[in-house]
């Protein structure tokens, strides 16, 4: 349970950092700048707790899916940027199918993984 809650966390920690950058306008307004760097730092420092417990791929899919999903959902309704049908069934409904499709299966170990692993360890 607590990977899922620090991936979340991760999540919104990288949506508030992104939401800043926009907001900083080209780093010209220090407080959204500096925001945006420790929204960021955050964000990839819990990032690095949950790759201890779920894979890369499943990991990284959710959290660029679902960090691109709400991103959109951000730029239409607070910065009043559009999209059209195409955009959001195509484009983010593609994305939404992968990350589904990564979490369900993702999560099987290959044999290379498991050689390499040991390798490792």
């Amino acid at each position: 349970m607590l990977p899922y809650f620090l991936l979340a966390l991760s999540i919104g920690l990288e949506l508030f950092a992104t939401t800043m950058l926009k907001a900083s306008d080209g780093f010209t307004r220090p407080l959204q700048t500096v925001a945006c760097v420790l929204g960021y730092v955050g964000s990839f420092y819990t990032l690095t707790h949950v790759l201890k417990y779920i894979p890369l791929s499943v990991t990284y899919a959710t959290w660029s899916g679902v960090g691109l999903v709400v991103t959109a959902l951000i730029s239409v309704f607070i910065f009043s940027e559009g999209y059209n049908m195409y955009t959001i069934l195509g484009g983010i409904g593609l994305i939404v199918v992968g990350v589904v499709i990564l979490n369900l299966w993702g999560e099987r170990r290959s044999l290379i993984y498991k050689t390499v692993n040991v390798a490792i360890n």
